[in-house]
């Protein structure tokens, strides 16, 4: 059986997780208002349903790879607050995660908004 009290309290956990992401974590709010930008763009050109789920898929990819970012390096600087290099090690490789996924959703946001944008700046 399902125990509801437990599942709401892990939720209300999960979203504290998302507050303290946003509210403590500068890359994580530059890709809270590149994600803004990007809905906004969207909305103006009229994505297709398919183009906001890859839309969605790569933002969400984008805030779960900053995410488990930062509980890497809380968790890397509670272990070892002085230098180590395989913390820093784990820390670089937490980071390029994120970057990778960014990567990835400059790509697909090229791929779904290029086309529009280039026929929209010829209709002008």
């Amino acid at each position: 059986m399902v125990d509801i009290r437990k599942m709401i309290r892990s939720f209300s956990y999960a979203f504290e997780g998302v507050v303290a992401l946003f509210r403590y974590e500068n890359n994580a709010r530059f890709h809270l208002i590149a994600a803004f930008g990007v809905v906004l763009l969207g909305m103006v050109l009229g994505l297709e349903r398919f183009e906001w789920a890859l839309v969605a898929i790569v933002v969400g990819a984008v805030w779960a790879a900053e995410a488990f970012n930062t509980a890497i390096e809380k968790l890397c600087d509670l272990v070892s607050p002085d230098y180590h290099p395989q913390i820093k090690a784990a820390k670089d490789l937490a980071a390029a995660g994120v970057m990778i996924t960014s990567v990835v959703a400059v790509v697909v946001g090229a791929i779904v908004f290029g086309g529009k944008l280039w026929c929209w700046f010829l209709n002008m």
